[in-house]
């Protein structure tokens, strides 16, 4: 056993050739990660505008380059989905990462002192971030529960390794999936100045790009991608009734 600074970093257990291997090609993890990335904001614009022309009006009237902007609304909104997506992410890249030897071993202080240092750096960046969005205590908790995690990589405790996996395939889709249902925007609904022909009226617009002076939008009033001006924020993402 090495310690550095009261911090213990078993080796007692180190992961087996096979957990290794699985983490190299990427794991559950990496796999459910991606297939949330991709489904979780088709949900979200489905549920929040209406499946089918409303959503693929949405979807075109972003443009490609905003696709992502759907899923980091989420994330920047919902404070538990974010920390856990933070403390996963930590954990599974710590992993690939560990699994292609990046991870130094061995008992000497210099070997130890780097491994904790590699071993905390993603923790307390992922703890910061989340403490810059939603608070201090959703900032501590997610750089305890990322550091946890990543002691269970670096000694392989089999209690670490079973909560990543609870929090990887149940807690995280969970929370993605309710939060794509919950009839919340995922980003500004404004008050916007419309032209319609020769007048121009007031609607409720859900942001989707900037051009110019103006704002381009899904107008909750006409359901159709119009172009707004002198908008004002709402003040609330509130845009239909919760699916549950």
């Amino acid at each position: 056993m090495a310690r550095m600074f009261g911090t213990a970093v078993h080796e007692e257990h180190p992961p087996t050739p096979q957990e290794q291997s699985l983490d190299r090609k990427g794991g559950p993890g990496h796999t459910l990660l991606m297939a949330l990335a991709l489904a979780i904001p088709t949900v979200k614009v489905a549920y929040t505008v209406g499946g089918g022309e409303p959503a693929r009006d949405v979807f075109v009237g972003m443009e490609l380059g905003n696709w992502p902007d759907v899923l980091i609304g989420m994330l920047l909104t919902e404070p538990a989905l974010g920390s856990v997506f933070g403390v996963v992410v930590s954990r599974v890249v710590f992993a690939l990462f560990a699994a292609r030897g990046s991870v130094p071993k061995g008992s000497g202080v210099a070997q130890a002192a780097r491994r904790v240092a590699l071993t905390l750096v993603n923790p307390v960046a992922v703890g910061i971030i989340a403490a810059c969005f939603y608070g201090p205590w959703w900032g501590l908790g997610t750089g305890v529960v990322a550091y946890a995690l990543r002691l269970g990589v670096v000694g392989g405790h089999r209690w670490e390794q079973g909560l990543s996996l609870l929090l990887t395939v149940v807690v995280l889709p969970l929370l993605a999936f309710g939060s794509a249902l919950d009839g919340k925007a995922w980003t500004s609904v404004l008050e916007c100045q419309v032209q319609e022909g020769t007048r121009n009226t007031p609607q409720r617009l859900i942001e989707l790009g900037r051009k110019g002076n103006g704002v381009v939008g899904w107008s909750l009033d006409t359901e159709e991608v119009v172009n707004g001006a002198g908008c004002v924020d709402t003040g609330s993402l509130r845009v239909r009734s919760a699916w549950w």
